[in-house]
């Protein structure tokens, strides 16, 4: 099977115990955690391929983020 290259957004975000958990928001589900940040994304990319793999095994589509828009609104609300 030829690999393909995917781009999946992850979120980090810091524990007041420290390290960072890491979402992958297009994976429902796909969490995990790392004691640094170096350690985080490399979690993260082993959740991502055991996610992907499962995806695989259920014949599910596999849709990645390379062409997902993502932006900040900031407002003000009382």
């Amino acid at each position: 099977m030829k690999s393909k290259e995917l781009s999946f957004r992850i979120v980090l975000r810091p524990e007041p115990e420290g390290g960072y958990t890491v979402l992958v928001p297009s994976l429902p589900g796909c969490i995990t955690y790392g004691e640094d940040l170096a350690e985080a994304k490399a979690m993260a990319k082993d959740a991502i391929k055991a996610y992907l793999k499962s995806m695989r095994k259920h014949g599910e589509k596999i849709v990645d983020d390379s062409s997902t828009l993502e932006g900040v609104l900031t407002m003000r609300y009382a």
